[in-house]
């Protein structure tokens, strides 16, 4: 992680705390009248990200989150998907497309289908973690990876 990956944004001061994560998801109707939503909304929609550090102890009051909002600077969070076994090798620079396995076990759904990521990512397979083949019928051979955006 460099400097260049960090983004400042504001979140609950609940969740203002180094390594916790969430998923940003976009812009209410109560944003519209606040004077801080450029700071807020700098984020894309839909992607999971972690705290690293925080910005200062200044509370700012905010429509949405009862406890106000703190500034602090955020990286894309590492994801934990199921790949293809054939794109399972550390290091590879990958397209994210989720796996074709139409009859899987019900345990496998967060990882066939992750939060955070989108068809056609570009992602690193920063650590292969597991094969998976076992908990699914259909013949399909998946890995259970940790990938960077």
């Amino acid at each position: 992680m460099t400097d260049t990956d960090t983004m400042i944004t504001l979140v609950g001061s609940r969740l203002a705390k180094e390594g916790e994560e969430f998923v940003f998801l976009g812009e209410s109707r109560e944003c519209q009248k606040c004077k801080l939503k450029r700071t807020c909304l700098s984020l894309e929609p839909g992607r999971r990200y972690s705290v690293v550090k925080l910005r200062g102890d200044t509370i700012h009051e905010c429509f949405i989150h009862d406890s106000g909002v703190l500034a602090v600077e955020v990286v894309n969070s590492s994801i934990i998907a199921a790949i293809d076994s054939k794109k399972a090798i550390d290091g590879a620079r990958i397209s994210y497309e989720r796996p074709k396995c139409s009859d899987f076990d019900d345990s496998l759904y967060d990882l066939i289908n992750p939060e955070g990521l989108k068809s056609g990512d570009k992602c690193t397979v920063s650590k292969v973690i597991e094969s998976i083949d076992e908990d699914l019928t259909s013949g399909c051979s998946l890995k259970k990876v940790e990938l960077n955006l």
